[in-house]
């Protein structure tokens, strides 16, 4: 895929609103770039939609925005001209258009100040955010296995979810249905487990597929680091250095891990 102007805009969106997936994408092949950067431009102006206005009402409207624009692609038939929809329209098939509406769903809950109903529905929303965004990015690379990508893509959301947890509280928000911080070391522990039984199904993802994975690179030493000192996350203090970054990503790119 040719990268006209849209990807370059996709591109320039991701690098200055979430720069980790920027990096997760720069280090992946030229061509997996293509497929993920409208995928990660896309995350991105959902995950805004619902903090870019205190409106209720507003907020709603910008994710159904996105849920007709999903519609379109899913039709089949003509789509809406727009630097990010356009270029998603190439990947997504009519299964991918239909896990990203799950997506855009599942992010009401950040529009409103109600706790999640339970552990069920916090496991949930990480599964159809993070996880059907992985899922989505996998499916257009080349193939990924549905399990793979949800055990995956939930240890990557939640090391993401705790690292936004002080934020989150400070919006007002409560982000965690047990803060205690043993409750957080056995969520942590959770996310690392499934991580490792992502870790083994590595065999039945496709080669370039794989790219998709490199956006939870930084999972399993954050999840760690929640496991062994909880008050981290209520700290805010959750994070790798710059080399270990660095390094990490290199490496995965370079083995296809994860």
């Amino acid at each position: 895929m040719e990268f006209d102007d849209d990807l370059t805009a996709c591109a320039s969106l991701v690098e200055r609103g979430d720069p980790d997936r920027f990096a997760a994408a720069m280090a992946a092949p030229v061509p997996a770039r293509a497929v993920l950067f409208p995928l990660y431009a896309f995350n991105l102006e959902v995950a805004r939609a619902p903090w870019v206005t205190q409106e209720s009402t507003i907020a709603e409207m910008r994710l159904q925005w996105w849920r007709d624009a999903l519609e379109e692609i899913r039709g089949g038939g003509k789509v809406r001209r727009h630097e990010v929809v356009t270029p998603l329209s190439r990947v997504l098939d009519a299964e991918s258009a239909a896990l990203l509406d799950r997506l855009v769903g599942a992010r009401r809950w950040d529009i409103y100040r109600d706790p999640f109903e339970d552990a069920a529905h916090f496991t949930r929303y990480l599964e159809e955010t993070s996880g059907h965004l992985l899922l989505a990015a996998g499916r257009a690379l080349g193939g990924m296995p549905e399990a793979v990508a949800r055990d995956a893509g939930y240890a990557a959301g939640l090391a993401q979810f705790l690292r936004a947890v002080p934020e989150l509280e400070a919006n007002g928000r409560v982000p965690l249905v047990d803060g205690r911080p043993e409750a957080v070391a056995a969520l942590a522990q959770e996310g690392l487990a499934r991580l490792a039984r992502a870790r083994k199904g590595l065999r039945d993802v496709a080669r370039p597929a794989r790219a998709a994975l490199l956006a939870g690179w930084q999972a399993g030493p954050l999840l760690r680091q929640a496991a062994q000192a909880p008050g981290r996350v209520a700290e805010g203090t959750l994070q790798l250095s710059e080399f270990r970054r660095r390094a990490r990503l290199l490496r995965l790119a370079a083995t296809g891990g994860i």
